[in-house]
């Protein structure tokens, strides 16, 4: 593209430049002609006055000379009377071309050798017509052309060159963008998810670039997406193997017994690392449409009764509250189960048998509020278990079920806390926004209170009890 800009705007140039230079060479040299011919009208006008007064040949010689001209200038007198024919100078035209002169009585021009003549008719006092000749070389005729086209020679040139120079630059501006463009789209194909390209150049290819540039994003979302959703649909069969866990433990000694607790240890194991493989993508939020959600309550009471199974084996004491009335929220029903399976099955993965635990629903104005609490060791670090993908630090600790509880509230415009409970241990306290469009509530360290006074819907460091 490049050189195909530089050629076509050379060839343009050039096409102007002969079509201006040329007849503007030629207007010069006309130009030159006329400046030659018209000094010598003036010298043969200066001849004039003398053959109109007298025709004698002493002071007709005396004139010529006065003018300067007497190597160039011929006078030609005619017989008249008793007065014979005079000829002053040197004769350069042809007799026949000064016998038409002066019958005519019109100037003319003539070649002759080494340049042109001027024939100039002059009227005598007695009525003949004489004819001045003055001699015009070659030389005066082209005096200064050769300057001349060298002056439009360089001109054309430098607009030849200023031509290409510029076609040059704007062909790197437009290519540049475009090799930019090939590359990125290379490295993309070869796997290298950063690539970019600069959004610069021409509009169109500018386009081009911001085009790119979001396919390439959507490319990384996408194949982030569906990480991770391999990585939550992995963290998801962690609920099942904790079942098949705690039931393993309880089937004694024996080599099927043995067996079994293996095999689940090492499931246990290619799910985690399934999940450890996945864990740096970040999933796209995407916020629940109108009329879109579930009951928080029912889903609670739902999950309560699976793990209750199980905590009544591990003779752990559970409460549940705030369930006894539908709460609506923006969040899919499979969503919110999977956060809750998520939590508790931290409960049991990550505390000793028979520490209690209890799960909490509080219904406000603007927000709907779930805290999941035990009464196990507790986390001594909250910030660096929200982070993704570091976990709490023991075995079998991904880290993901609290990022995916985290996605879920900021699905909603909330967020999730992690605290010290009233029992001793572990707090995660879920906040749901309920309008997305309000803001998030940063700041908040424990209680949810309605905007109106005298209303108070939930205090959560009230000391609680298990029943």
């Amino acid at each position: 593209m490049r050189w195909a800009l530089v050629k076509v705007c050379l060839a343009v140039t050039v096409m102007v430049v002969v079509a201006f230079a040329v007849p503007l060479g030629l207007v010069i040299r006309e130009m030159a002609r006329d400046r030659a011919f018209s000094n010598a009208e003036r010298e043969a006008a200066a001849v004039a006055p003398a053959l109109s007064i007298t025709t004698d040949r002493d002071q007709l010689e005396r004139v010529v000379a006065s003018a300067g001209s007497d190597a160039g200038m011929a006078v030609h007198i005619p017989a008249s009377g008793d007065a014979a024919a005079v000829d002053l100078g040197r004769q350069r035209a042809v007799a026949d071309d000064i016998a038409t002169v002066r019958r005519l009585g019109r100037a003319s021009t003539t070649e002759v050798e080494g340049g042109s003549t001027l024939l100039q008719p002059v009227a005598l006092s007695s009525g003949e017509i004489a004819v001045v000749e003055v001699y015009v070389p070659e030389a005066e005729v082209t005096n200064g052309l050769t300057t001349a086209w060298a002056v439009l020679a360089g001109v054309g040139l430098a607009l030849i060159v200023g031509s290409v120079a510029v076609a040059d630059r704007l062909g790197v501006r437009m290519v540049r963008p475009a090799q930019r463009l090939v590359e990125g789209a290379h490295e993309l194909g070869e796997g290298k998810l950063g690539a970019r390209v600069p959004e610069e150049g021409p509009n169109e290819l500018r386009l081009a670039a911001v085009a790119f540039n979001a396919m390439a994003d959507q490319v990384v979302q996408l194949l982030a997406n569906e990480r991770e959703l391999a990585a939550d649909l992995s963290h998801r069969l962690r609920t099942p193997l904790t079942v098949l866990r705690l039931n393993a433990a309880s089937l004694g000694d024996g080599p099927a017994a043995e067996q079994t607790r293996a095999a689940v240890a090492q499931l246990e194991r290619e799910v985690d690392t399934i999940i450890r493989t996945a864990r740096e993508a970040k999933p796209q939020t995407v916020a629940a449409g109108p009329g879109a959600g579930c009951d928080a309550a029912e889903v609670v009471r739902e999950r309560m009764t699976f793990w209750s199974a199980l905590a009544e084996d591990e003779d752990r004491k559970v409460r549940v509250a705030g369930v006894d009335r539908p709460v609506r929220i923006p969040v899919a029903r499979a969503d919110l189960a999977a956060a809750l399976d998520a939590l508790l099955g931290n409960v049991f993965r990550h505390t000793a048998e028979g520490t209690a635990f209890a799960v909490d629903v509080h219904n406000g104005e603007d927000a709907v509020i779930v805290l999941v609490s035990d009464a196990g060791p507790g986390i001594t670090d909250p910030e660096a278990a929200m982070a993704r993908g570091r976990g709490s630090g023991s075995a079998g600790s991904t880290g993901l079920g609290l990022d995916i509880v985290r996605q879920l509230a900021e699905s909603t415009g909330g967020d999730v806390r992690i605290g010290s409970s009233v029992l001793g241990g572990t707090e995660v306290r879920i906040w749901i926004q309920l309008d997305a469009r309000a803001p998030v509530r940063r700041g908040h360290r424990g209680s949810m209170r309605r905007r109106r006074p005298g209303r108070l819907v939930s205090t959560f460091n009230r000391p609680r009890s298990l029943p």
